[in-house]
């Protein structure tokens, strides 16, 4: 026996049915039970009609399979960054400035990182470190660890003129080609307390 669907008039019924062998030794088909509709069907609607049989088999139940899945990585924020950060020619300007022998880091790509996690999700540099193992940055080093981080920072500090320099190379002509004054915002990204003071100056929405 074995179990078929039928459809008949736009609908279908779920059936049991055997086969055998007529008097002339044709193979044939015959309808044991009509297990109704399953258009609709509720879901478990089967559920006791499969133990029963299970049992009258003598077979276990069957275990409920254990749905697991792997945790997928957001990449469209990240990957849209990155095509505006090598279009603006952030990439170039910064190997310009940061250009050394003696470094074995990837600065401009632990730069981008910093940069990218402000934009999407701003944390703190270990928080920076969490943030990065949930996206899937395009050309980053395979390890990324938070002593890398500050190191990065450090090399921006060092040549801070010369990287300044570069990037308003990149962005000048963009703006305005008689671009003499520049003004930048220092302001933190975030202020968090719990505490209060006298004349707070604190308040939602203000660094």
């Amino acid at each position: 026996m074995f179990v078929r669907i039928n459809k008949s008039g736009g609908r279908r019924y779920l059936q049991v049915v055997e086969s055998y062998r007529n008097k002339a030794g044709q193979p044939r088909h015959r309808v044991v039970a009509n297990l109704g509709r399953i258009d609709g069907m509720k879901e478990n609607h089967l559920d006791a009609l499969i133990r029963g049989l299970c049992r009258v088999a003598g077979r276990d139940e069957p275990a409920v399979p254990e749905i697991t899945y792997a945790p997928a990585k957001a990449f469209g924020d990240v990957f849209a960054l990155h095509a505006l950060w090598k279009d603006l020619g952030f990439d170039r300007a910064l190997g310009r400035a940061l250009r050394s022998g003696k470094r074995k880091l990837d600065v401009e790509a632990l730069v981008r990182a910093m940069v990218f996690n402000r934009l999407c999700d701003p944390t703190s540099k270990l928080g920076c470190l969490r943030w990065l193992d949930t996206v899937a940055m395009p050309e980053m080093p395979a390890k990324v660890e938070h002593h890398h981080l500050l190191r990065a920072m450090d090399a921006l500090m060092d040549n801070v003129d010369r990287v300044e320099a570069e990037l308003a190379k990149q962005i000048r002509p963009l703006v305005d080609h008689d671009l003499t004054v520049v003004f930048y915002d220092l302001t933190t990204v975030r202020i968090h307390g719990e505490g209060e003071v006298e004349e707070d100056i604190r308040a939602y929405g203000l660094n």
